[in-house]
């Protein structure tokens, strides 16, 4: 029998309020702890927002929606956000010093057996758990944006975790209907990042050596190994094709991929323009309304229709 536990996600923000809307959904109870009334109401806001979003994707029902919000509670008061939960999920901005002291004072109101758990995408696990009494039941679980939409999660340990603590973690994330992916080893950026992060290495380099146009690269993904890698990842493509053939190429190829150990010009030219993207509405595309609401919907929809195949399988 899996545990039954008791969550609390700590931040309303991107990734706290969607962790929080996926636990509900799934039909756990879960409280969702703000610092304030008003960062609590965004939160709320920004979940019913989403469940509208679930409701024309087909994957709920509009009846659904008042169970789904009665198994969340708030808080803007941690002690009582946290007064009787057996796992905690932090969600807060990344910063080390931030974290380190949360959990610091969470301990100090949380019993030895509680899980203290960080959303981080990218800080080593033992430097956020450095200082903690109960070090071994600390660990990352790095859910992906949008939480509630992508089943991925990162389980990553940090040098004291216990197995214990691990498979909490991974039975929560089940009943959460997650896809758990244990990381070995303390690694920068975790696996997802890593790979992510080596494409558009190699993206930014085509762009700088003027190979193509940025929408003919971003093309070249979509419409080809972005259509096959919901199906098979890198390792699986390898083996379809033929390793023998994979060497072959890996001989000639690697020697010619960009092998850039920081962030090129043409991305630091564009950030000291605050042409940051989406949030600035201006970066490698123009993001005016109408672009911005298209390619949103467009994620959104492309993450529902895969969330109802996982369904039928």
């Amino acid at each position: 029998m899996k545990r039954s536990e008791k969550l609390t996600v700590i931040g309303c923000g991107t990734m706290g309020h969607s962790i929080v809307l996926n636990a509900a959904w799934a039909g756990l109870p879960v409280t969702m702890y703000g610092l304030n009334a008003e960062e609590t109401t965004t939160g709320l806001a920004g979940i019913m927002a989403k469940l509208d979003v679930l409701v024309n994707g087909e994957l709920i029902k509009q009846a659904e929606i008042p169970s789904i919000m009665q198994r969340i509670t708030t808080s803007y008061t941690l002690n009582e956000a946290v007064s009787n939960t057996s796992f905690i999920i932090e969600a807060i901005p990344e910063n080390l010093q931030l974290k380190q002291e949360l959990f610091k004072s969470l301990e100090n109101v949380c019993g030895a057996d509680v899980v203290f758990a960080s959303n981080t995408s990218g800080l080593v696990p033992s430097q956020i758990a450095e200082g903690l009494v109960h070090s071994e039941r600390f660990i990352v679980l790095h859910f992906w944006n949008p939480a509630h939409l992508v089943p991925l999660v990162e389980v990553v340990g940090a040098a004291n975790t216990s197995d214990v603590t691990r498979q909490r973690s991974i039975d929560l994330l089940q009943q959460m209907r997650k896809k758990p992916v244990v990381v070995k080893k303390e690694i920068m950026g975790f696996i997802g990042n890593r790979l992510q992060a080596a494409l558009l290495r190699e993206a930014l380099h085509l762009l700088e050596q003027c190979v193509a146009s940025k929408e003919d690269i971003d093309a070249a993904v979509t419409y080809s190994i972005g259509r096959r890698l919901p199906v098979t990842g890198p390792l699986a493509s390898a083996d379809m094709g033929g390793l023998d053939v994979f060497a072959a190429i890996s001989d000639y190829l690697f020697k010619d991929l960009s092998n850039a150990s920081e962030a090129p010009q043409i991305l630091k030219n564009l950030v000291a323009e605050n042409r940051l993207g989406q949030k600035t509405k201006q970066g490698f595309y123009p993001w005016d309304n109408e672009f911005t609401e298209s390619m949103n919907r467009k994620r959104e929809l492309a993450l529902i229709g895969f969330l109802k195949q996982d369904q039928q399988a």
